[in-house]
């Protein structure tokens, strides 16, 4: 007679096992599924008037002193998310003022045009757990808390592709020199001084004045699924789209976000950091008392403008034209070697962030009197050379090959023309033909997010 026998598993290897399993499990609850992704920015500089704005209005009535600055009044200002979220957040800068800033009466809702909200969007913001209002030294900047978007409530639909939003705020009492961002392209809104709180007024009867620039709030994040992130394109007048179309949104960066929309959804947004006539080295000294039309440094702002947005991915830095104008007139080892303690501490914050380096531009010939010189374009050449074959960067985006005519080294002339106000350009900014050109050029399998890298 044949005897079978059972195994019976000890009753202490049944508990191990399911305390693996619990613990798995728990492990799987925990992982986030959201985080914050920068979705806007608009590097701050200043102060008001200190910079170098396109197409911008008379402001004389709108902001009469900029000693004085804001004066209790209202500011709306028209912000394009590249990508969505249910929820978002705004960061309010006093980074380059010299007296403490009050920010009040804040919403955030949806553009329809000009300077109206469409009905029934706008949404009250609030700071450090529910305040209205938040007051901001000089040197510093807040978020505003987390703020529910009704208007949002399929951020991965083709909907909102496109659309742009409405950032209001009230400034009572004097702000003092006004940080802002000098060429948004971008037309947004003022009221009159003295006007007091318009911010939850949706229509656009309230704020009659017109402006080129934003004020005071240097980006906006969206709360969005963990695998997505940003691409921040970091640099100079070239990257803010000088000579482009005003309100066109057609500046090399949104030309890559758009692709970069098309190819892979809600997923990767590309936010620009560019300031026109940044330089990478130089000035070697800036403040609100000593300031410089094209702000400071890339490395003095590379903290604000780089390492503490969120979900940053990749940088793609192009800089260095400004470094060899009159204005800045660097050794080209001055140049190579900031640009090098740059990426090295984008590396030691944000280790995982792959960092590209782009060619420049040429701007031999220009009619801008800091630029177009032989040795200038000499210099910026052996630049090039470094960015290309120096092994800092991860990858390069050739942006000199796309712009440049092989017969005379000069900028194509097809992207000559000023497609901002009319006329016939400088030879050193590329116009919106040029932009798009550059946008184009660039591989964009190198930010495919996760997701789709498993598909």
């Amino acid at each position: 007679m044949q005897t079978t026998t059972r195994r019976i598993a000890s009753p202490f290897l049944l508990l191990a096992l399911l305390a693996a399993f619990a613990g798995t499990c728990a492990v799987a609850q925990d992982e986030p599924k959201w985080k914050w992704v920068v979705s806007w920015a608009g590097s701050v500089q200043g102060p008001y008037p200190v910079g170098n704005p396109s197409a911008q209005p008379d402001m004389k009535l709108a902001l009469p002193s900029p000693e004085a600055g804001a004066r209790d009044q209202s500011f709306r200002l028209i912000l394009k998310p590249e990508i969505w979220g249910r929820e978002a957040r705004l960061r309010f800068s006093n980074a380059l003022g010299s007296q403490p800033v009050t920010f009040a009466d804040a919403f955030v809702g949806l553009h329809q045009t000009s300077s109206a909200v469409v009905s029934g969007t706008n949404q009250p913001l609030t700071f450090r757990g529910g305040r209205k209002s938040v007051s901001v030294k000089p040197g510093e900047s807040v978020w505003s808390d987390a703020v529910r978007l009704p208007f949002a409530r399929n951020p991965r639909g083709g909907a909102l592709v496109g659309r742009k939003v409405v950032v209001s705020f009230h400034v009572p009492g004097e702000s003092g020199p006004m940080t802002w961002h000098a060429k948004a392209l971008q037309t947004s809104y003022v009221t009159a001084p003295g006007s007091g709180p318009k911010s939850a007024d949706e229509s656009e009867a309230a704020f009659p004045f017109s402006t080129a620039s934003w004020f005071f709030i240097d980006a906006l994040d969206v709360r969005t699924a963990v695998n997505n992130s940003a691409v921040v394109a970091f640099g100079d007048s070239i990257t803010d789209g000088t000579l482009s179309t005003l309100n066109g949104d057609d500046r090399w960066p949104d030309v890559l976000a758009r692709r970069l929309r098309a190819a892979y959804g809600n997923a990767v947004a590309v936010v620009n950091a560019g300031i026109g006539g940044n330089q990478v080295a130089g000035p070697k000294e800036y403040s609100p008392q000593k300031p410089f039309p094209g702000g400071p440094s890339a490395l003095a702002r590379l903290e604000r403008d780089v390492l503490t947005l969120s979900g940053v991915s990749h940088v793609i830095w192009l800089e260095g034209i400004n470094d060899f104008s009159k204005n800045g007139n660097a050794p080209v080892e001055t140049v190579q070697a900031a640009m090098q303690e740059g990426v090295a501490r984008i590396r030691a914050r944000l280790p995982a962030v792959k960092v590209i380096g782009a060619t420049l531009t040429p701007a031999l010939g220009s009619s801008n009197a800091n630029h177009g010189t032989p040795e200038q374009d000499e210099k910026r050449k052996q630049l090039n050379t470094f960015i290309r074959s120096s092994g800092v960067f991860d990858a390069v985006v050739d942006f000199d090959k796309v712009a440049t005519d092989p017969d005379t080294g000069q900028l194509r002339p097809e992207f000559v023309h000023n497609t901002t106000t009319g006329g016939e350009g400088d030879k050193l900014h590329p116009n919106r033909l040029g932009y798009i050109a550059m946008g184009m050029s660039i591989d964009i399998e190198q930010f495919k997010p996760p997701a789709a890298k498993k598909k």
